[in-house]
């Protein structure tokens, strides 16, 4: 799944880099943009749509001409998933949820010219590719109800001796995706838009590396750390009636080779203004 992403980055970015003829109109656009967002990482590697979250956020856009346009929002949402629901009763037991707030540049691609003019083609799909920058808090609910920041616990032993140190809670991210925009007469424009954030962390559900010894973390950082650290104790085995054992120092707890994505699917709703013809008329005489 990596290479198709990275595939697919790569051909939109050529294609957005591709020069441009002059244009007669520019045209900016101002909105917003409601859907959900998903999560793909270790806690839900493979079901798209699984537990969406409401997103929504403010959208602007420039026109280059009908066919090249470049896009930028303004987003917050949210992301969660948990290993009982997306993993079929995984024994690790984790889950998370997390606030995300970004902002986002692409350029967009319409596959056929896009005009707002009476009586030519009103509607197009696209493609699109960009930056992001986003921040994320992924949060977990303890036994007894309370809700904890995982980073600041360090659950994978972060920030004690000889351990990395605590990850960052802003990234970057490549949102790249596919849309279908249609215009209303001169100033309206609906779109509808799905589109993938390849981030460059692992830990936006907190899970990323292997478990540390668990007496240890008891020891320099309590019993609620480790609790939240490893939860399989929470689960019973159905055979025994007895509690899943502790995982060992050193096991697998997240994949280290990939790295973790969210999404967002919905619709954009933006006006028009500033509508204004820059091209000088060559074949007009001059005064």
């Amino acid at each position: 799944m990596k290479k198709i992403i990275i595939n697919i980055v790569v051909l939109c970015a050529v294609l957005l880099s591709l020069p441009q003829a002059p244009v007669r109109a520019q045209n900016s656009e101002v909105g917003a943009c409601v859907g959900t967002m998903f999560y793909l990482g270790e806690l839900n590697p493979t079901r798209l749509f699984a537990q969406p979250q409401l997103a929504a956020g403010l959208v602007y856009r420039y026109n280059i001409s009908p066919r090249w346009a470049v896009k930028a929002d303004f987003m917050f949402g949210k992301v969660s998933a948990s290993d009982r629901l997306t993993n079929g009763g995984y024994s690790r037991n984790l889950s998370f949820f997390s606030p995300i707030t970004e902002f986002s540049v692409v350029g967009e691609l319409n596959f056929l010219r896009l005009y707002s003019s009476v009586g030519k083609n009103h509607f197009a799909p696209y493609i699109f590719a960009g930056l992001t920058v986003f921040s994320f808090d992924p949060q977990a609910q303890y036994k007894d109800g309370t809700v904890y920041e995982l980073q600041s616990l360090g659950t994978e032993g972060q920030g004690l001796e000889g351990m990395p140190k605590k990850y960052s809670l802003t990234h970057f991210a490549i949102p790249f995706g596919i849309g279908f925009r249609f215009n209303i007469g001169k100033y309206v424009s609906l779109g509808a838009e799905w589109s993938m954030r390849y981030t460059f962390t692992d830990y936006l559900d907190d899970v990323g590396g292997r478990y540390y010894d668990n007496d240890l973390l008891r020891e320099r950082r309590g019993d609620i750390i480790a609790d939240m650290a490893d939860r399989t104790p929470e689960l019973v085995d159905p055979v025994e009636g007895t509690s899943l054992p502790l995982h060992q120092a050193g096991e697998q707890r997240g994949n280290q080779t990939t790295h973790d994505l969210y999404s967002f699917a919905g619709a954009t709703l933006t006006v028009k203004f500033g509508n204004t013809d820059r091209t000088c008329d060559l074949k007009k005489k001059r005064k």
